[in-house]
């Protein structure tokens, strides 16, 4: 069986770390590299249900797409939610490895694996990479002209079920054809020309302030609809496409996808 070290310079060529943003704080993030990997298990976030998976499932290494230590970190006691993650998965002899902004950007990533579940045609990323098909985001046409309406039922048809649901600015009539997105948080790519120039942008997170300057943009002609789905949801798509590459690359590991939902929110109430 090959080493954790082996199994992690598989997911860096496949999600090559000079990928990442420089914020960003991807790959190995827990184990030892000298350690033996049989199965692992793929997941969107590093939480205390998916450390559990891993360990009841017997996973010798936890791949998530959301780094666990990203941003200021000072303790990992178990007092703390990433403490708490961190020694579960020591104690059940658990790895833990992320491929973040290095996984969005690369041809199959998660942008291009919603763009193809949509059936987008003449995809571009929207922030080209240094290399052909590669970057952030996706913008696309539709097959066929689709209304606001029908786009984001097809969108709930595609994604698994959040409580937060599908979230929409615009008319339900409007005809879009010319379609942006990017899975994950993307209200920073609002300004780039792909995105105005779309008839419509599916992302997640949007932020108040950011959705409504461009909510006033799409109503006097100078920018497009949005939809906003669950960031979990949008990024959940990726896993199977992920696997799929582990499976090739290490044929002698088992490669399971976790059916958790992590997205934060239980429910809604709608009135």
């Amino acid at each position: 069986m090959p080493t954790l070290e082996a199994v992690n310079a598989v997911i860096e060529a496949l999600w090559p770390l000079d990928g990442a943003e420089g914020w960003d704080a991807p790959g190995l993030l827990v184990g030892d590299p000298d350690s033996s990997v049989t199965r692992i298990l793929l997941a969107v976030d590093a939480v205390m249900d998916t450390a559990d998976e891993a360990v009841d499932l017997e996973a010798d290494l936890l791949f998530v797409h959301h780094p666990l230590l990203l941003r200021g970190v000072t303790t990992v006691a178990e007092t703390t939610t990433k403490g708490a993650v961190i020694a579960r998965l020591i104690r059940g002899g658990t790895a833990l490895v992320a491929a973040h902004t290095n996984a969005d950007r690369v041809a199959t990533g998660t942008s291009r694996v919603l763009a193809e579940r949509l059936g987008l045609v003449d995809q571009q990323p929207l922030v080209p990479g240094v290399t052909p098909h590669t970057g952030l985001g996706i913008v696309g046409r539709s097959p066929q002209p689709i209304t606001l309406v029908s786009l984001a039922r097809l969108l709930s048809d595609i994604l698994p079920h959040t409580a937060g649901g599908i979230r929409v600015a615009g008319d339900h009539d409007t005809v879009v054809e010319t379609i942006a997105l990017c899975a994950g948080a993307g209200d920073s790519l609002l300004g780039v020309e792909a995105v105005r120039a779309a008839d419509v942008y599916i992302t997640s997170d949007l932020r108040h302030h950011p959705a409504s300057d461009a909510r006033e943009a799409m109503l006097i002609g100078r920018g497009p609809s949005l939809v906003d789905i669950s960031h979990w949801a949008a990024e959940w798509l990726w896993l199977d496409t992920a696997a799929e590459q582990l499976r090739r690359e290490l044929p002698g590991v088992e490669v399971v996808t976790s059916d958790l939902r992590t997205d934060p929110w239980d429910f809604a109430v709608v009135r």
